[in-house]
């Protein structure tokens, strides 16, 4: 029996994690279980969220050679694209450790560790106070 193939990555942002796993094949995209001709209606039709999740195969010259399967929870679209991309590098290396250097000259095999500050108590948000009032 062939082996299969599969190259897999694990990405995170602010509270989303995305597990993907890349395979040879024609491009297919298979995002929680749904397969999708364009990636574009899982990110609610935003092509800017699609183009972000998906730009290291666009720059390592990969499109259309690998069937993406991708298991995305957690936070919103905008966290998960970024998941996603995250994702998607560390696949890519694990593929060809050649694209290393394209990779990181863009910032995608960092992780982007920026999330949402906790409110404190007695404010408003996180730093947000309530209007002070001399008299």
């Amino acid at each position: 029996m062939a082996e299969l193939l599969d190259y897999y990555g694990t990405g995170r942002r602010k509270t989303s994690i995305a597990r993907v796993h890349l395979r040879p094949g024609t491009g297919k995209f298979t995002i929680n279980g749904k397969e999708y001709d364009d990636p574009v209606a899982y990110f609610n039709n935003n092509k800017i969220w699609t183009r972000h999740a998906f730009e290291p195969l666009t720059v390592t010259q990969n499109e259309n050679k690998f069937d993406v399967y991708i298991i995305v929870e957690g936070g919103g679209l905008n966290g998960q694209s970024g998941a996603v991309r995250l994702g998607v590098a560390r696949a890519l290396l694990e593929l060809d450790e050649s694209t290393r250097p394209v990779l990181k000259v863009r910032g995608m095999l960092t992780r982007d560790s920026r999330a949402v500050e906790r409110k404190k108590y007695g404010l408003r948000k996180a730093r947000k106070r309530p209007q002070f009032s001399k008299r």
